[in-house]
């Protein structure tokens, strides 16, 4: 099989890989039910509220038509909360895939879900606790609490099944730092004379030394590379900028729902040096391949998705717009499903509550009967027992 064919199998390509149609259909699809939900949760508060002796300020309130953050608002709210985890993880000096991992868990549980529902400073806590295991970094919950002020393990431990559902039960994360990593590999073996192109190329390996050393001026760049050294320097300095796009703006922008990693991180090489880009890429497809200017097409559409990232710093303006939704959102959450350590704790004394299914019936009837059997047979062998023996 190929790489293209093995990633085809992944559940990231299956069921995380979408068009930017389908991708904003499906938003819209999610805010509109979550912002139905929420209605529908304060005209039963206020049912409930007439009907008691309740607060008669919540009845008044939910008699009011409930402002909803639209897609974009709830899209800001998302996209802060995942500069925030990137912030979170750097603090506590977790790895980079760990990071990557909980934004991804992130994005995707607000692919089916909103902020009305769940708050994302629930639920973030959470994704970066699932991702550390899913990474093979574990923590102890305990010691994991003690670095979020005012969190608490059942806390982090409440969400933990919701945050599965909503990724659907797949925890892979196919990243792109592997495939960057050993792209630069090859191009450091090519300034040693090493490097292999594919099978049509007729040059030998130290005309390929030299065709590089040739390729245009760097982006930045005011003299040609003229030594070795210089040309490894440029390799160096590109790889190292191509890696900071890739744990920053690849992970707050949709560009691992809309390619492929091997697209992104050959999009943040073209992005940080142009001309070492193409020349990598002539090594590996020929000149005439009708895939080609397919490839630089889609290399330039990552390219500008990474560049419509939000800002690592949010300015002055948009800390105001943030404060704004967030104010927003404290006014249309969806009363019902505020508290989730009460939920999780409802949900465990009676799984038939707040959504949740008892055992299926087939199951439980066929648990009896084997049962049943089990003690008729250990009855045949050993005889009844002693209690239900008649004097």
């Amino acid at each position: 099989m190929t790489e293209d064919e093995v990633y085809r199998t992944s559940t990231q390509y299956r069921l995380w890989s979408f068009t930017l149609e389908t991708l904003a259909s499906l938003r819209a699809t999610t805010n509109t039910a979550a912002a139905d939900g929420v209605r529908d949760a304060f005209r039963s508060l206020n049912l409930d509220t007439k009907e008691g002796d309740g607060n008669q300020v919540n009845g008044a309130a939910a008699e009011k038509e409930v402002d909803c953050l639209t897609i974009e608002e709830e899209q800001k709210i998302i996209s802060y909360y995942c500069l925030y985890t990137l912030e979170f993880v750097d603090f506590c000096e977790y790895p980079t895939n760990v990071k990557a991992t909980a934004v991804q868990y992130l994005k995707r549980f607000y692919l089916t879900n909103s902020p009305m529902t769940y708050h994302p400073k629930e639920i973030m806590p959470t994704a970066v606790y699932l991702a550390m295991k899913s990474e093979d970094n574990f923590h102890y919950v305990k010691s994991f609490a003690e670095k979020l002020p005012n969190i608490t393990t059942e806390d982090i431990l409440a969400p933990e099944f919701l945050l599965t559902q909503g990724l659907r039960f797949t925890f892979d994360v196919r990243h792109p730092f592997h495939g960057l990593e050993g792209g630069f590999m090859e191009l450091l073996a090519f300034t040693n004379g090493k490097g292999q192109g594919g099978p049509w190329i007729k040059k030998s390996q130290k005309e390929l030394r030299d065709e590089m050393m040739d390729i245009d001026l760097a982006p930045g760049s005011s003299a040609k590379t003229t030594t070795i050294k210089e040309l490894v320097a440029r390799i160096q300095g590109a790889h190292g900028r191509a890696k900071e796009i890739l744990k920053t703006f690849a992970l707050l922008t949709d560009a691992y729902f809309l390619y492929t990693p091997s697209q992104i991180w050959l999009s943040t090489l073209y992005l940080v040096d142009e001309p070492l880009a193409r020349f990598y890429i002539d090594t590996k497809i020929p000149a005439m391949a009708d895939m080609k200017p397919k490839l630089f097409t889609v290399l330039q559409s990552c390219a500008e998705v990474l560049r419509s990232s939000p800002a690592a710093q949010p300015d002055k303006e948009e800390k105001k717009e943030l404060k704004r939704i967030d104010r927003k959102l404290a006014q249309c959450r969806n009363p019902q499903k505020m508290d989730l350590v009460s939920m999780n704790k409802a949900q465990k004394r009676d799984p038939d509550q707040n959504g949740g299914s008892s055992l299926d019936e087939k199951v439980a009837k066929k648990r009896k009967l084997e049962r049943e059997k089990s003690i008729k047979e250990s009855e045949d062998l050993f005889g009844p027992a002693l209690a239900d023996k008649k004097p």
